[in-house]
C-alpha cells in the first residue's frame, strides 16, 4: 500500500511527518488527479484510467480515504489543500505535470497553478467552483453539516467503505460546515483576485446539470480557459455512465494539445 511522507501539513498542523496514501496506475505522461470534497472513490476515473495513456497518480488528501483523519476543514482549506499537494509531488519527485481536479480539486488545481505555474505543463479544473456564495446549494450545505444521514443509504455506504465507518460523518460534517463559512465571506475570492494571471493551458469541463453552479458562474473564468460543456452530465462528468466517454475524449484532445512532458 503505497504512502508518501512529507514533513507537514497545513491540514494537519502539529504533526510531523504526514503520511499520504496515494494509487500510482498506468504509464506515460503524468496526471495527477485532486479528488472532491466526497473523495476519490466516490466519483473514480475508471473510464479515463482505462482510455488515457497516462500515468494516474491519485493521493488522499488529508482527511479522506486512506491518509490521517481530521476534525475541521478551515475555509481556506484549498489553499492549505495546495500547499500539501505541492509537498506531495516534491517527495514523489513529479515535475512537469498535468492537474485534473474535480470540485473542490478543481479550485485546488488553480490556485496551484497560480502558485507555481512552471512547474505544470497543464490544468483539468472539472465542476470548478468560483462563486462563494451558492444559494442553491446552501441547504444542500446545511444538511451535510447537520445531518449527512440525510444524503441516504446507497450514498452514504460508499462514503463509510472509503473513510470508515465511524469516521465518514465527521468529514462530511467538516465539509459542509467549511462550505457554510466560505459562504459567509461572499467578497473573498478562492484565488487571492489573481486568476486572470492563469499563465498555463487549462481546460474546464462542466456538466450542463450541475446542481453546484450559479447562473452565470463559468462566464467568468471563459477568458482564461477553454470551457467544455457536456450536456446531460451533472457534477462529476468523468464517472457518470452517461458522459464519462465524452469526458474522456475531451480531455484526451486536450492532453493532445499540450507541449511534451520533459
Amino acid at each position: 500500500m503505497p504512502f508518501v511522507s512529507i514533513p507537514d501539513s497545513p491540514l494537519l498542523p502539529g504533526q510531523s511527518p504526514v503520511r499520504i496514501y496515494y494509487r500510482d496506475l498506468g504509464q506515460g505522461p503524468p496526471l495527477v488527479i485532486l479528488h472532491g470534497g466526497w473523495g476519490y472513490e466516490f466519483y473514480p476515473y475508471t473510464e479515463a484510467i482505462e482510455r488515457l495513456p497516462n500515468r494516474f497518480v491519485i493521493p488522499d488528501r488529508t482527511g479522506y480515504g486512506r491518509s490521517s483523519h481530521i476534525e475541521v476543514l478551515p475555509s481556506a482549506f484549498h489553499t492549505a489543500a495546495a500547499v500539501e499537494t505541492e509537498a506531495v509531488l516534491d517527495a514523489l519527485r513529479l515535475t512537469r505535470c498535468v492537474l485534473w481536479g474535480h470540485s473542490d480539486g478543481a479550485i485546488i488545481a488553480a490556485i496551484m497553478a497560480l502558485r507555481r505555474p512552471e512547474r505544470y505543463r497543464g490544468i483539468i479544473m472539472e465542476a470548478l467552483h468560483l462563486d462563494r456564495e451558492k444559494p442553491r446549494s446552501r441547504e444542500f450545505f446545511r444538511g451535510l453539516a447537520q445531518d449527512p444521514d440525510a444524503l441516504g443509504e446507497a450514498v452514504t455506504r460508499k462514503l463509510a467503505a472509503e473513510h470508515g465507518a465511524g469516521y465518514w460523518k465527521s468529514l462530511i460534517r467538516a465539509g459542509g460546515q467549511a462550505w457554510l463559512h466560505i459562504a459567509a465571506t461572499p467578497d473573498d475570492d478562492f484565488f487571492q483576485h489573481r486568476l486572470a494571471e492563469l499563465a498555463v493551458p487549462a481546460l474546464v469541463v462542466h456538466g450542463r446539470d450541475d446542481p453546484r453552479t450559479e447562473p452565470g458562474e463559468l462566464d467568468r473564468i471563459r477568458p482564461f480557459a477553454r470551457v467544455e460543456i457536456i450536456e446531460g452530465a451533472g457534477h462529476s462528468p468523468h464517472s457518470e455512465r452517461s458522459s464519462a466517454a465524452r469526458c474522456t475524449d475531451v480531455v484526451r484532445d486536450f492532453l493532445g494539445s499540450l507541449s511534451p512532458a520533459g
